[in-house]
């Protein structure tokens, strides 16, 4: 075997074992984004668990909220004559 076909196996070598090397170090940090996409998720199913009896309160909350809001513009409306007959 003459020396160009040996160094062209070496070089051929080193680019598969380089090859390789990116390949499984992009397997490694993919695998750690997959733990890390797994945590987020848990986290995220976690939170809206905990936000699920909160949601009728909230409407509770919304819907006394507009009373109060409907309340607050009646008293405007009646304050705003009174105010500008005084003013007159």
């Amino acid at each position: 075997m003459s020396t160009a076909a040996i160094a062209a196996l070496v070089v051929t070598g080193v680019l598969v074992a380089a090859l390789a090397f990116y390949l499984i170090w992009v397997v490694a940090i993919l695998r750690r984004l997959i733990d890390t996409l797994g945590k987020v998720l848990f986290g995220a199913g976690a939170i809206a668990h905990r936000l699920i009896p909160v949601e009728p309160v909230l409407t509770e909350i919304n819907t006394n909220l507009g009373a109060v809001g409907d309340a607050l513009e009646a008293l405007v409306d009646e304050i705003a004559p009174v105010e500008t007959s005084v003013a007159s």
